[in-house]
């Protein structure tokens, strides 16, 4: 028996491309009834609907309106909706623009610190005026100072701050009463505090403004078990602390030198970054008391003008701002709006990037790692040439931490050298040990229920780590991380601890949210139509009858959907999702050899017949119709009809010679989607391009091996398979991810370079995750509203 005989035959087939019947129009209306486990529609938003039932095959120049429909797409939006997401990438943009050495909040533990000092010029009156009118104007009613976030540390120590600047000026007594009654109220509350919410410094700072206090005559209640508590930390730090060692060479230190006794500053001065000490106001302003330093003053007047008398916890931030503001924009998937202001924020970033990495501001004598692996990790990304020495002065005895010298494991620190980690060249060791390291850690964390951070209070910390750890970067897919992080980023709402509470203005900001989720709205309808159109298209093919589920339909759609997600990538998302979805149909299919030849024989015949007569010769076999109709919409007004016959023919000849499936198949994918997305043909000749598609096709080859092994293992190991991969893979994706994310001249754009990559996560992606836990992120991805 042929196979063309052997397979189940319509009664009726469908002349126009992918089985659909001719003259096919459009018809609107909104539903969102879905099937509670994959989101597949009940009752389909896009209808299509036929004006000729049925006829013979006449050509497939006929069936304009049915390509449109499935491989064009779709993309309507309101009017007003569209109106407000042009203004907000406008107001983004002038952000960037605007960028500085940083929006921060003022902070008025710092602010109190600069009151003190005595004008220089010796009048006996107050240096900055303008600080201690800042300090009169923001009280809050309850007679502290601070954030607007209660957290009791913040509160007492921003208040006593205020309280002792006035008091030493003899100003306003009402508000000194106020701050001292609020103090009284809640000091021995301190005890019950969560110590991972304590400022930087605090043990040290606390103690100091006491002492200060007292010899004002301020009474402060310190005989409590919390203020002992605090005091015996003080000196149990302060004997750590190697005065020596920190007279000789720069160190954390110098970002909180105010209170602290026996300093020598004729060596200090020499640690100095324009002006200031580690850019902390307060610690600049307790050396410009003691050295009247022309420097310390010059950086103090430039801070109190900024920010109108107050002065923030750390200034400049100029290198975090610019970092997390990327960050933020990428992992909400709105970066593409702002490619040129991320290329000047990344440009700016390594004009004073070092191989020993960098802080949170420019040109710091001391560098940390947070910083620092934030910075490396974008900066690979976009081709920037990096060192992986920066993280050497960050790593102990297989240990890692924040800052040289410190072994603390900050949550927010640990989880940012994770994420830059995994983007490891070949042979990089220090990444892999970093990895490993962290990941542990983060684990241990995860497992304990502990994941509270001494640097940041945010909306879902925990939920940022835990995506992290279960979504590696090999597995990402863009969309579904912005899925995640929508409702992770908490926007305004995120505020950071130094030595007080503080906002980050441009890193933390509803503005972001608000046009993330419009994106992600229209993104998502535009998906959802398109699904529509792919039920249709599967049932007017008659997919079903060879074997195709809906599930794997929808798997299909879900993962080109939610890499290539942007509405106008429609033809490249539709044209990956119906050449997976083909292949897997005739994979499925059980055929003799001879049936095989057969059909690659028919496919080949007609499809030279058809380029030459114009379309108009029909297969004897209706799922080898459908293949040829697919190829020829595909192609349809690109003039790419014998490349994409020529790809399918060898993925063809290596189905029917018992070849590498998962390799062929990765070749088809990426040729289907260049072509699709209109790439030059001299790029397929390129250097670059055979390098990338090797690595590549190599890649996907091994995962389809690793996922086939998962799919068979009959001895109940699925668990342990699918929290690792092999070697082998592991060493193929940080090959693919230099050649990648390395600049070369005369390279690849990146948006190409970048294909590579996303035909390859989404086989990693499958091969990693178990079939639940996809299942649940396609609900999320495609169905499951944004609030």
């Amino acid at each position: 028996m042929s196979f063309a005989t052997s397979l189940p035959r319509p009664t009726t087939t469908g002349a126009a491309g992918f089985g659909l019947p001719l003259a096919t129009c459009i018809s609107l209306s909104v539903s969102h009834s879905f099937s509670p486990k994959f989101g597949i529609c009940n009752n389909t938003s896009l209808r299509l609907k036929s004006k000729a039932g049925s006829g013979c095959y006449e050509g497939i120049h006929r069936s304009q309106l049915a390509a449109s429909t499935i491989l064009e797409g779709h993309t309507p939006i309101n009017p007003e909706v569209e109106s407000e997401k042009i203004r907000l990438i406008e107001r983004i943009r002038l952000m960037f623009r605007s960028m500085d050495d940083g929006e921060i909040s003022v902070s008025p533990y710092d602010t109190a610190w600069v009151a003190l000092v005595e004008d220089i010029g010796g009048s006996g009156g107050p240096q900055f005026p303008t600080s201690l009118e800042w300090i009169s104007n923001n009280q809050l009613d309850d007679g502290s100072w601070g954030d607007r976030k209660f957290v009791l540390y913040d509160r007492i120590l921003n208040t006593l701050a205020c309280v002792v600047a006035l008091t030493t000026w003899k100003m306003h007594p009402n508000k000194c009463e106020k701050g001292l009654r609020f103090i009284s109220d809640n000091i021995e509350k301190l005890a019950d505090e969560d110590e991972e919410l304590m400022p930087v410094g605090f043990e040290i700072a606390l103690p100091s403004l006491i002492d200060l206090a007292k010899r004002l005559c301020i009474e402060i209640p310190d005989n409590s078990a919390s203020i002992k508590n605090i005091y015996a930390k003080r000196d149990s730090k302060l004997k750590r602390i190697p005065m020596d060692l920190m007279h000789k060479k720069p160190t954390s230190l110098l970002f909180s030198l105010e209170g602290m006794e026996g300093l020598n500053w004729d060596k200090l001065l020499d640690f100095q970054s324009e002006g200031s000490f580690l850019s902390s106001p307060s610690s600049t302003a307790y050396a410009l008391h003691h050295t009247k330093d022309e420097l310390c003053l010059e950086y103090l007047l430039k801070a109190v003008k900024k920010f109108n008398g107050g002065v923030p916890n750390a200034y400049p931030v100029d290198m975090f701002e610019h970092l997390w503001s990327v960050d933020r924009l990428r992992r909400l998937g709105i970066s593409r709006y702002f490619q040129v202001e991320i290329d000047e924020c990344l440009d700016y970033v390594y004009r004073y990037w070092t191989n020993k990495g960098i802080c949170w501001a420019r040109n710091m004598c001391v560098q940390d790692s947070d910083d620092s692996s934030m910075g490396f990790r974008l900066l690979r990304l976009y081709g920037y040439d990096v060192s992986i020495d920066v993280f050497k002065q960050f790593e102990e005895g297989g240990q890692f931490c924040s800052i040289p010298g410190q072994m603390t494991h900050a949550i927010t620190g640990m989880y940012n050298l994770y994420r830059a980690s995994q983007l490891m060249f070949p042979q990089e060791h220090i990444l892999a040990d970093a990895r490993n390291f962290t990941a542990n850690l983060l684990h241990q964390k995860r497992v304990t229920n502990s994941i509270v951070d001494k640097w940041i209070i945010t909306k879902d910390l925990p939920g940022e780590v835990a995506y992290a750890l279960d979504v590696p970067f090999y597995a990402s897919l863009p969309r579904l991380e912005a899925r995640f992080f929508l409702e992770q980023y908490g926007g305004d709402d995120d505020v950071w601890i130094g030595k007080t509470l503080y906002r980050m203005l441009y890193v933390n900001c509803n503005t972001y949210l608000e046009l993330a989720k419009l994106d992600y709205k229209h993104c998502q309808t535009v998906h959802q139509l398109e699904w529509n159109s792919m039920q249709t298209w599967y049932r007017e093919c008659n997919l079903g009858e060879f074997g195709l589920s809906e599930r794997s339909l929808l798997l299909a759609y879900y993962i080109a959907a939610s890499t290539a997600f942007e509405p106008e990538k429609s033809s490249e998302r539709l044209a990956w999702a119906i050449t997976t979805i083909l292949v897997e149909t005739i994979m499925s299919q059980e055929l003799s050899d001879e049936q095989k030849r057969e059909f690659v024989d028919e496919f080949v015949n007609i499809s030279i017949i058809n380029n030459q007569n114009g379309g108009r010769y029909k297969p004897g076999n209706r799922l080898v119709e459908v293949l040829i109709n697919t190829v020829t919409l595909m192609a349809e007004g690109r003039g790419t009809d014998q490349q994409l016959s020529n790809a399918w023919k060898n993925w063809l000849k290596t189905w029917e010679e018992g070849g590498d499936l998962g390799e062929a198949e990765a070749r088809l994918l990426l040729h289907t989607i260049h072509l699709s997305s209109g790439l030059d043909e001299s790029s397929f000749s390129h250097p670059k391009y055979q390098q990338l598609l090797e690595a590549t096709s190599k890649v996907c080859h091994q995962l389809r091996l690793f996922q086939n092994l998962k799919a068979n293992d009959a001895q109940g190991s699925t668990s342990r398979l699918v929290t690792v991969t092999t070697f082998q893979i592991e060493a193929g994706m940080q090959e693919l991810v230099k050649l990648i994310f390395t600049k070369t001249l005369e390279d690849l754009t990146s948006a190409t370079k970048q294909s590579f990559f996303n035909i390859a996560r989404s086989f990693y992606y499958t091969a990693y995750c178990p079939a639940d836990t996809i299942d649940s992120h396609i609900n999320k991805v495609l169905f499951e509203k944004i609030v």
